[in-house]
C-alpha cells in the first residue's frame, strides 16, 4: 500500500465518515453543494499528496548520509536551468526567469588532492520521481571507482511541491536542466576532468541521457542507457489511458498523440538516432514490466538503420524485470560490472571494483 493511500485512509477517510454521519442526521444538501464539498476533499487529498512527497524527500536526504556518507562527500545545491516551457503569465512579474532546482553531488572521500577525476551525470527515472537512496549501492560502487557523480532533481521531480511538479517538460527542458547541472559542476569542481564526463541513466533517465547526448555530443565521452524509454508514441500505445492522461495534462504536453504526433516524436530518442556521435551502451530485458522490450528494440533497430556503431545487450527474462540490473543480486552486479567496464574504457577512473 502506497504512502498516499495510507494518508487517504488515515486523514481523509474519517472526514468522509463524518460527512456521511452528518448527512444521515440532516436533510440532503442540494447537488451543487455536494459537488463543491467533494471537490474540496479532492483538493485536500491532492495537497496532502504533495506534502507527503516533501516529507519523504526530507527523510531520504538524511538517509543519504547514513547510507553512503562514509565513502562520499555529499552535498545538495540549488542551481538554475532555462525558464519554464510554458509560462502561466508570459507578461507577468518574473516571467522568463530561470527554473531553480536542486542537484546532488557525490565526491569520493578518498580523493587525492590535485588529482583530476572523471564525472558521471546520473538523472533519475520516472515520469515524476526523484533521486532516492534506491541508488545508494550504485553510488557506493561509483565512489569505489573514483567517479564524481552529479544527480540533478530536474523540473517535474517529486518532493518539491505542486508548482515544481507541474513544471515538467518530459524530453524537453528537463534535458536542458541536465546540461545546466553538468556545466555548473565543471565551473565549481576544479578537480573534474572536463574531457572525462559521461552520462548514465535508467528508464526515463535513460531517455534523458540519450536526448542530452544527441543535443551536446561534444560534451561527453560516452553514455549508458538502461531500459530506456525510447518512443513515447509506442509507449502510450501499450501503457493505456492513464499514461496518456499524464502526458496530455494541461501543465504537461497538453495534447494527445493523435492531436500532435510530431511533438511526441520530438521528445522520443528513437526519432533522433542520426545525432549519435559518442560511444553508447544499451541494456534491456525481455520481461521488463515497465519499458517493454519492443520499445528498446525499436531504438536498436533505428540505430542500426542509421549506420551507428554502438553496443547493446538484450537480457532474456532476467529476474527483476525493469530493475534487473539495479538490484542486489549476482546477475545485477555482473550486469553493472559490464556497464562499469564500458564506462572505464572512455573515462579512465582511478580504480576498478575489487
Amino acid at each position: 500500500m502506497s504512502r498516499r493511500t495510507v494518508a487517504w485512509i488515515v486523514i481523509v477517510g474519517p472526514l468522509l465518515a463524518g460527512l456521511a454521519a452528518s448527512a444521515a442526521a440532516q436533510p440532503a444538501p442540494p447537488p451543487e453543494t455536494l459537488a463543491a464539498q467533494l471537490q474540496e476533499l479532492r483538493d485536500a487529498q491532492q495537497d496532502l499528496e504533495y506534502r507527503l512527497d516533501e516529507i519523504a524527500k526530507a527523510v531520504d536526504d538524511v538517509a543519504w548520509y547514513q547510507r553512503v556518507g562514509d565513502v562520499a562527500v555529499i552535498d545538495k545545491w540549488r542551481i538554475a536551468g532555462p525558464p519554464p516551457a510554458n509560462e502561466k503569465n508570459p507578461t507577468g512579474l518574473g516571467a522568463g526567469n530561470p527554473v531553480r532546482f536542486y542537484t546532488y553531488t557525490f565526491v569520493p572521500r578518498d580523493r587525492t588532492p590535485g588529482e583530476k577525476l572523471p564525472m558521471l551525470i546520473l538523472p533519475h527515472g520516472g515520469v515524476h520521481a526523484d533521486f532516492t537512496t534506491y541508488h545508494a549501492h550504485i553510488i557506493r560502487e561509483l565512489m569505489a571507482q573514483g567517479y564524481v557523480v552529479v544527480a540533478p532533481e530536474f523540473r517535474g521531480s517529486t518532493g518539491y511541491g505542486r508548482g515544481f511538479y507541474e513544471l515538467i517538460d518530459y524530453g524537453g527542458r528537463e534535458v536542458d536542466d541536465i546540461h545546466a547541472s553538468k556545466e555548473w559542476a565543471l565551473e565549481n569542481f576544479d578537480f573534474v576532468d572536463p574531457a572525462r564526463v559521461g552520462l548514465i541513466g535508467w528508464s526515463h533517465g535513460g531517455l534523458i541521457v540519450l536526448m542530452e547526448t544527441f543535443a551536446h555530443p561534444k560534451d561527453y565521452a560516452c553514455v549508458f542507457a538502461g531500459v530506456p524509454v525510447s518512443d513515447l508514441v509506442q509507449r502510450i500505445g501499450y501503457q493505456g489511458k492513464s499514461y496518456e492522461d499524464d502526458f496530455s495534462a494541461k501543465y504537461h504536453i497538453g495534447k494527445t498523440v493523435s492531436q500532435d504526433l510530431a511533438e511526441y516524436k520530438r521528445r522520443s530518442p528513437v526519432w533522433s538516432v542520426e545525432k549519435l556521435a559518442i560511444p553508447l551502451l544499451i541494456h534491456t530485458n525481455t520481461n521488463d514490466e515497465d519499458v517493454n522490450v519492443i520499445e528498446v528494440e525499436h531504438l536498436i533497430q533505428a540505430l542500426k538503420a542509421a549506420g551507428k556503431k554502438f553496443e547493446y545487450k538484450v537480457y532474456q527474462n532476467a529476474p527483476g524485470g525493469h530493475s534487473f540490473d539495479r538490484m542486489d543480486t549476482p546477475l545485477a552486479r555482473q550486469a553493472r560490472r559490464e556497464i562499469y567496464a564500458f564506462l572505464a574504457r572512455y573515462l579512465s577512473p582511478p580504480r576498478t571494483l575489487p
